[in-house]
């Protein structure tokens, strides 16, 4: 386990961008949208005004190819933040690490940031499904340990660990119990962002706050068959406040026009 531990500020901007879906061709399309271009549209606007971190939660190519992960890698060259990434069913962790050795990427798996720790998760199985094993386990309960009394934490990953009622259910974390016994065994865990479903929504269960980050690439319906939605690509706007007794903030963006 690896953390990037930031500076004290009295707050901290993270960006959550999730399922880009990029091919090997920047002009290439995906369920009516080209996904780079989606993407490059809304890197655009946000170097305008960087966060102090990005967090990329999966599904970042479509074709598993080396090339989109280095379309990613050049899209975000300029950006003077930390990088931070974490792979979903699609990616290959053998490429984005080839694609994404330089700065501003880092391969760190933590985030410290005042008070508050954010974990990075590896949900990524031999199926489209979540998989958290063993070995997966028993490396966050250590995590967990390392951390003071007064932390408090926020899991991110790329599969949902709660039924969302659609189509998407039959690709869902399939260990979610022993996860969810984890997160109910340690009060410090207050929330789980995740991407995968393209949907974004909040919601409290059994005490946790579940945030979905929608997609840079297409939405999903809520339906029993998959249908997604050719619109403007989304993403996740988080303020975490260095004293976590204070207010956090989380905000979904999407792109006008």
């Amino acid at each position: 386990m690896m953390a990037y531990v930031f500076g004290l500020q009295d707050s901290y901007r993270v960006i959550q961008i999730s399922d880009c879906h990029l091919l090997a061709e920047p002009d290439g399309w995906f369920y009516g949208v080209q996904p780079y271009r989606q993407l490059e549209a809304l890197v655009s606007q946000r170097h305008r005004e960087q966060p102090d971190a990005l967090i990329l939660t999966g599904d970042l190519t479509q074709d598993h190819s080396l090339a989109s992960y280095q379309l990613l890698a050049q899209l975000l060259s300029g950006w003077s933040c930390p990088v931070f990434y974490l792979p979903g069913n699609h990616d290959d962790m053998e490429l984005m690490q080839q694609a994404f050795v330089s700065s501003p990427f880092s391969p760190d798996t933590e985030l410290s940031l005042g008070d508050w720790r954010l974990c990075l998760l590896n949900s990524k199985g031999p199926t489209p499904a979540g998989h958290f094993d063993t070995t997966r386990q028993q490396q966050l309960q250590q995590q967990l340990l390392s951390y003071p009394a007064e932390a408090a934490v926020w899991l991110f990953c790329h599969h949902h660990i709660s039924p969302m009622g659609s189509f998407i259910d039959q690709h869902i974390q399939l260990d979610a119990s022993v996860l969810w016994q984890i997160i109910g065994s340690d009060r410090r865990i207050k929330g789980v962002a995740h991407g995968h479903c393209h949907y974004a929504y909040d919601k409290i269960q059994q005490g946790i706050q579940l945030v979905g980050c929608p997609a840079s690439s297409v939405q999903f319906l809520l339906t029993p068959d998959y249908q997604p939605v050719a619109a403007r690509p989304g993403y996740i706007e988080w303020i975490f406040n260095a004293n976590a007794k204070a207010a956090s903030a989380v905000d979904w963006q999407f792109l006008e026009g």
